[in-house]
């Protein structure tokens, strides 16, 4: 029997505030000792009241207009009550009843669109490291501010969910309102994945796989729930409700605990933050600030630059900003300069952080073009201008100091060619390519270009030779 699958994916974003969600202490814990960010609002002490940290709120406007979200005007926080260890208050402040982002959608390279339900704002709780016979509690995490962004289960397939985390993740980047790194678990996915068999107007029941930090376990774990689900449903047997892990070695999931029915949290309004009112100005003032999205910069350079490459350059926003300044008619060279030499280079990342200015960008392609450079001598000079050491001194200077010009005088390159002719070991091949033999071309190029130490421009050289030798 064929099955149809059903995803609904639910992504955690945290927020790139300098601050934490509810309190005045350093919110990026990243490589820092385990409980040093934390405050006596984090610890729960008694008396200590939370205080909203109003960047999380005009974050949480651009991260809803990225994701073509209609904005609440009105929201407010509840607590969602349950005991954990990492949790010292006992209870989560979130949204649950009136969050702050409402509807909207998410559209994937494809084309296909997956509507979001919600999005709503709230601290995240401790980290536990578990050891064979204790447990160690960071409360480092503790408030962080994320976003909870909710899909519709519109997703119908294991490349869709990945293209779909993809998109998203681009999306909050491109926003500025994550810093975006899934190694330290800025961006977190559950995926709930059922199976229904074809036609069937009621969906299956689902699994829930947890806490995934890269586009690539999300496909794998859905792939691997369809098979097993699959497997399951051939034999007549049901699925089990349940909250599943990943083990991205095995590339298997594993059971964790069922889920019978929804835990009740028993949500209560929190009483101790008042409800969020914004204005219409406000919200149309701070959504004025959204800069170019995904499907901004696909648009711009459609026909212009590849699909396939721009698709890659959109996984780096700053590269994507410095490509819009350059001179339209460059765009395309330096597009694959930042592609296929930048981001093979083992320093990329170090790269990426100090790009080099439109100006030395577009004196470097225009060389390129008029054949000052070769393709190699481009490729070499990009590089440089990324080199501290060479800021500033602009790219045709950069090329002179390298000796790495091309000659284009034609009548330069006439001498230079009839030098080469005159000598004894170039007559084989000049009698050879007159007999019809064209390989022997690439010696008698490579031949001037020796003479030349490398500076004569091939094509032209190649013109030249034909010229002369027939």
């Amino acid at each position: 029997m064929k099955y149809v699958p059903t995803i609904g994916i639910e992504c955690h974003v945290q927020l790139c505030t300098k601050t934490k969600l509810f309190s005045e202490v350093d919110n990026d814990a990243r490589g820092k000792e385990p409980n040093s960010c934390v405050s006596p609002v984090c610890y729960a002490l008694p008396g200590m009241l939370p205080r909203l940290n109003g960047e999380a709120i005009r974050l949480a406007i651009l991260a809803g207009k990225a994701m073509n979200c209609e904005i609440n005007a009105h929201s407010r926080f509840d607590r969602k009550h349950y005991f954990y260890p990492d949790s010292p208050k006992g209870y989560q402040i979130t949204q649950f009843y009136e969050p702050i982002i409402g509807e909207g959608y998410v559209e994937l390279p494809s084309g296909t669109r997956v509507r979001i339900e919600h999005a709503h704002l709230e601290g995240d709780a401790g980290k536990l490291t578990h050891y064979d016979t204790y447990s160690l509690v960071d409360l480092n995490r503790v408030d962080t501010p994320l976003i909870e962004i909710v899909s519709q289960p519109d997703i119908h397939s294991a490349k869709d969910a990945h293209d779909y985390c993809k998109e998203l993740w681009r999306l909050m980047c491109f926003a500025g309102v994550t810093y975006g790194d899934l190694y330290n678990g800025n961006m977190r996915f559950d995926v709930n994945i059922s199976l229904a068999p074809e036609g069937s107007d009621v969906l299956g029941t689902r699994a829930e796989v947890k806490n995934l930090n890269s586009f690539r376990s999300v496909e794998r774990a859905v792939e691997f729930e369809i098979k097993r689900q699959s497997k399951i449903l051939d034999k007549g047997e049901k699925v089990v409700q349940e909250t599943r892990g990943w083990n991205d070695a095995s590339g298997e999931t594993t059971g964790q605990r069922s889920k019978e029915e929804a835990k009740d949290y028993r949500y209560m309004p929190e009483p101790d933050l008042p409800p969020i009112n914004l204005s219409a100005e406000f919200i149309a003032e701070e959504s004025a600030k959204l800069p170019m999205m995904p499907a901004d910069y696909r648009d711009k350079f459609k026909g212009v630059v590849a699909d396939d490459i721009l698709e890659i350059l959109l996984d780096y926003p700053s590269l994507m900003s410095k490509l819009k300044e350059i001179n339209e008619k460059y765009i395309k060279g330096v597009s694959n300069l930042f592609a296929s030499v930048l981001l093979a280079e083992e320093k990329s990342a170090e790269y990426l952080n100090d790009l080099p200015s439109s100006e030395d960008l577009n004196e470097l392609a225009e060389m390129n073009e008029k054949k000052e450079l070769s393709s190699t001598a481009t490729k070499e000079v990009f590089l440089r201008l990324f080199d501290p050491q060479m800021k500033g001194r602009g790219a045709k200077n950069i090329a002179k100091e390298l000796g790495l010009i091309q000659e284009n005088d034609l009548g330069a390159l006439e001498k230079i060619v009839d030098i080469v002719l005159a000598k004894p070991e170039t007559a084989k091949a000049q009698e050879d390519f007159k007999a019809g033999q064209e390989k022997v071309l690439g010696f008698l190029v490579g031949q001037v270009m020796k003479e030349s130490h490398g500076k004569a421009n091939p094509s032209a050289v190649q013109d030249i030779l034909r010229k002369k030798l027939k």
